[in-house]
């Protein structure tokens, strides 16, 4: 239950989105929580990164008092106390728990968000993201082609073990991955294991249109079509005045789906060139990454017939994982942008630097 949403079971399949506004820009995301709201989303996901956040988040509610809002809670997880009072749901990364309070167990830490989730009546979801995943279950993965899908499972069963033990069942798994394949595979794989738990389906980083479209069509016709998928995301490469496009794809698949109209094929083949950029988020680290992910679509297109993968990130998220795995990862930090060649770092160079880098770097690896 989220609020009074309730996700599973027989219900309709709810769509969310994420406002792309810094939250601390109490007026424009205001104005965008309006937006995608009027798209017809059922919950919208705002990023908490410090108690200036949450005392923005606090005016942004008085404004918006009917709105389902869930927490993105990154680094901080304590800071589920100062927001429960104001939202229906918070969203917690196993691969986060680790950056603060390293002495602390994790298993402590999860503790502290059930228990603040149940005095608060909260809906919690335990969001596993193949860019950012725990780096103990990824060390202790599997070392082939399967390492993301074994780390992803290792760390979800966890923390479901850690639900039953505190005694919560408003729960919900979302399991991501920028890759449509791997989104099929692990839900598919997680659905058979824990059918009773309500799964939040999204391709991470499904990028730009019309491609972040495709992508997240092929994950989701062929997981919807089974019955697996409760409560979708699509997550797209957008400037801000257009985030209500997000409600408005995933409405239109669900519709789809619904009425055996598929337009996917059963798996997604990658031909050429692999752009990934993740979508527009209050978590991105400067505004200029929209436009910069624009502008290497345009200027890669004569590598069209070239199998590489380039990835535009804009944060510390899920930055480092995704452009550790792409041929070449752009890592957008507030001031500079960080280079790197299939894991290497190349170096920082400022917005107005890096598209000429790039295209020699890709240049190089073309040949």
């Amino acid at each position: 239950m989220v609020g009074d949403l309730i996700i599973g079971s027989e219900s309709h399949i709810s769509v969310q989105s994420m406002c792309a506004t810094r939250t601390q820009d109490v007026e424009a995301t205001i104005r965008q929580i309006r937006l995608i709201e009027e798209a017809g989303a059922d919950i919208i996901r705002i990023a908490i990164d410090s108690k200036k956040d949450v005392e923005a988040l606090a005016q942004i509610r008085k404004s918006v008092p009917k709105a389902r809002l869930v927490i993105d809670l990154q680094e901080n997880y304590r800071l589920i106390t100062l927001v429960a009072p104001y939202v229906q749901k918070v969203r917690y990364n196993p691969g986060h728990l680790h950056h603060h309070e390293k002495s602390t167990p994790v298993k402590d830490k999860v503790r502290f968000l059930t228990d603040t989730a149940k005095e608060f009546n909260l809906a919690l979801r335990i969001g596993v993201n193949f860019g950012s995943l725990d780096p103990s279950k990824k060390n202790e993965a599997k070392k082939d082609e399967a390492e993301h899908t074994d780390a992803a499972l290792a760390s979800v069963r966890e923390h479901i073990g850690y639900m039953d033990d505190f005694g919560f069942k408003n729960f919900v798994v979302s399991l991501k991955s920028s890759d449509p394949n791997e989104v099929i595979d692990i839900n598919k794989a997680f659905a058979e294991e824990f059918s009773e738990i309500p799964i939040h389906l999204g391709v991470t980083e499904a990028g730009m249109l019309p491609m972040g479209e495709i992508k997240t069509r092929v994950a989701f016709e062929n997981l919807l079509a089974i019955g697996i998928g409760d409560t979708v995301r699509v997550s797209l490469t957008l400037p801000n005045t257009e985030k209500n496009k997000e409600i408005e794809v995933g409405k239109k698949i669900i519709e789809d789906v619904y009425a055996g109209r598929f337009r996917s094929v059963p798996r997604f083949v990658q031909e050429g060139l692999n752009i990934i950029s993740c979508p527009s988020c209050s978590r991105v680290e400067n505004e200029a990454f929209v436009e910069l992910a624009k502008k290497v679509k345009e200027v890669t297109s004569q590598y069209a017939d070239k199998n590489l993968t380039v990835a535009v990130m804009g944060c510390r998220v899920n930055g480092p994982g995704e452009t550790d795995d792409a041929d070449l990862g752009l890592w957008c930090a507030p001031n500079h942008v960080n280079l790197k060649k299939r894991g290497e770092l190349l170096g920082a160079f400022s917005y107005e630097e890096i598209v000429p880098k790039l295209l020699t770097e890709l240049e190089s690896l073309a040949k």
